[in-house]
């Protein structure tokens, strides 16, 4: 199936429409269905209205009691797969205001307990500076002074202890110049400083000696249930089981070749001093 982001919302209502149809070909009540499945009647009613998008698992379990052939079940999976998937483009997100946008992420970081970040190009706002911050969104247009407050409010759940977060940064995010050098300088000590938090696992990847691997894009996984992937245009919000396991499988990959602790702020020290010594 190829991807057609104007297609993504509709989607639901078609995926809804196929589970409705196939529970009634076979001849079979939603108080059926929810029994055979484990499941609320109320949960399939919504699964069946559009209202809540299914997990590719209920929808598994759902093919299963109705016993649906091979071709219908690999058309309906290819469905619930592409149900599972949002795309959100940067214009629509600026028309709304960023300002909305981070409240939607502050509400994802409520319920998430496990955080993993890798980052490919940039420094993300939960690691950044003010300075850092006001210069990432600075072609934005209008006031822009309730996207970066926001942001910053979002960076006290690094002091929660009931969360954990993990941070790859790669070489070139650390080191891309976006602002001039001593406050680059002081960005590098705010990660070095972050790096300390009891919660927090900050590591950068050198790029020094052989990486087979050749990542295309920033990430982030929240627990098993979400992954959104950044592009040049918008992000990709990845919400079928086997996406986000991919996404965590590679940030396993990635992490094997980053550096952590005393040695990641020894190299974090070195090119804060580089920056440093740049506006000599």
């Amino acid at each position: 199936m190829s991807f057609e982001p104007e297609r993504l919302g509709q989607s639901r209502s078609d995926l809804a429409e196929a589970l409705r149809s196939l529970r009634k070909r076979a001849g079979k009540t939603q108080t059926w269905l929810a029994r055979r499945c484990n499941m609320s009647q109320t949960k399939v009613s919504n699964m069946e209205s559009g209202k809540l998008t299914p997990a590719i698992v209920d929808v598994e379990l759902i093919l299963e009691a109705l016993g649906t052939d091979d071709p219908a079940a690999s058309q309906i999976l290819e469905m619930v797969r592409t149900a599972n998937t949002e795309w959100q483009d940067h214009w629509s997100s600026r028309r709304r205001g960023l300002d909305k946008k981070q409240n939607e992420l502050a509400r994802i970081e409520t319920v998430t307990t496990e955080f993993r970040f890798f980052l490919l190009s940039a420094i993300t706002g939960l690691l950044a500076t003010p300075e850092y911050v006001r210069a990432s969104i600075a072609d934005t247009p209008g006031d822009q002074s309730k996207t970066i407050a926001k942001k910053l409010e979002r960076q006290s759940v690094l002091y929660d202890s009931s969360k954990s977060f993990t941070f790859l940064l790669t070489e070139q995010a650390v080191r891309w110049p976006l602002l001039p050098p001593l406050a680059m300088a002081m960005q590098l000590d705010r990660l070095a400083s972050v790096s300390r938090i009891p919660s927090v696992r900050l590591a950068v990847i050198p790029l020094a000696g052989h990486i087979s691997e050749m990542p295309l894009n920033t990430f982030t996984v929240y627990d098993r249930r979400l992954a959104t992937v950044e592009t040049g245009t918008g992000a990709l919000i990845l919400r079928d089981h086997r996406d986000v396991n991919a996404y965590r499988e590679d940030f396993e990959r990635y992490e094997s070749y980053a550096v952590f602790g005393d040695e990641c702020r020894e190299l974090l020290n070195e090119w804060s001093g580089i920056f440093t010594r740049q506006r000599e």
